[in-house]
């Protein structure tokens, strides 16, 4: 269980204000942390990694992290951290890198086959692609085994394909190592895919907290949307199916009818609108947009 507590002034987007969190995550859940910017939610993950000060209680099962101004240091803690930046070394291979960080070699194999990165071992971060050197710093934080992962907006400057792969991958990678991941992201799909809970910060406070299907729909669905979307998830409930749509910034259910539902499938772009103000889902033709590059 990670348990913290803790409070810190803060200058945000619309001025002073008081980061004041007090959260219990279960050992091996994945929480996704939302928010608009500076809302605290980088701070939040580099307080839990030691990074900056703040006047509280964190605890990590029977390990005392902070308690009140005292705190151990960033290497004492069981963290791994992805930022945004890869921040790789320039002059390390892959498995330099991960090597860098353990010796366990069996451990540096297992994360590089699981990440598809085998062939590009040797290689060195000016010759990956984007996504490719994101595998890189998400394997390495992995390398020390921590108990904690922290993830800022891993995914953010990837195209959707790439996305899609890494999220998978995270996933894997969760469900082998067991580890606590808390993750910043503004994407409502992606909090679908990958969080069992969902915690939103708003200048500095906690304003919802539960399952990502109910956090999101609370919170974005009865906006005004856009009209085009994917299709995250098809529910069966009695007589009907409820499509899970992610709509721009927002998540929202529509009806459908059981015939009517056999037409869509999971991750199909699709089309939303309106009739006498019920939502409906219509086919996209995909054939004439623009493909986004591939990447390995």
């Amino acid at each position: 269980m990670l348990t913290l507590n803790i409070t810190k002034p803060l200058h945000g987007s619309s001025g002073d204000m008081t980061l004041d969190v007090d959260l219990q995550i279960e050992q091996g859940s994945f929480v996704a942390l939302s928010g608009a910017s500076g809302s605290g939610k980088t701070t939040l993950l580099r307080i839990l990694a030691g990074l900056e000060e703040a006047v509280g209680e964190i605890c990590m099962g029977d390990k005392v992290w902070l308690d009140g101004k005292f705190a151990i240091t960033p290497q004492s803690r069981s963290v791994g951290f992805v930022f945004q930046s890869y921040a790789l070394f320039p002059n390390m291979s892959i498995e330099e890198h991960l090597l860098f960080v353990n010796r366990d070699r069996g451990l540096a194999e297992q994360l590089i086959e699981m990440t598809g990165l085998a062939e590009l071992r040797n290689r060195k971060p000016h010759t990956l692609s984007g996504g490719q050197q994101q595998r890189v710093a998400l394997c390495r934080a992995m390398m020390g085994r921590p108990k904690l992962l922290l993830m800022d907006e891993p995914l953010s400057a990837l195209d959707h394909q790439m996305r899609t792969r890494l999220q998978r991958e995270i996933l894997a990678l969760h469900k082998l190592f067991g580890t606590t991941i808390i993750m910043v992201s503004h994407e409502p799909s992606e909090i679908y895919r990958m969080a069992d809970r969902v915690v939103v910060l708003e200048s500095g406070k906690v304003t919802s907290d539960g399952e990502p299907k109910d956090v999101l729909l609370r919170t974005t669905g009865s906006q005004k949307f856009s009209f085009e979307g994917e299709i995250l998830e098809l529910v069966q409930a009695d007589v009907i199916i409820i499509a899970i749509v992610a709509i721009g910034q927002q998540i929202v259910e529509i009806v459908l009818g059981i015939e009517e539902a056999k037409g869509f499938r999971v991750g199909e772009r699709v089309a939303v609108s309106t009739k006498a103000f019920a939502p409906m889902l219509s086919k996209i033709d995909t054939s004439s947009l623009p493909q986004g590059r591939k990447c390995e």
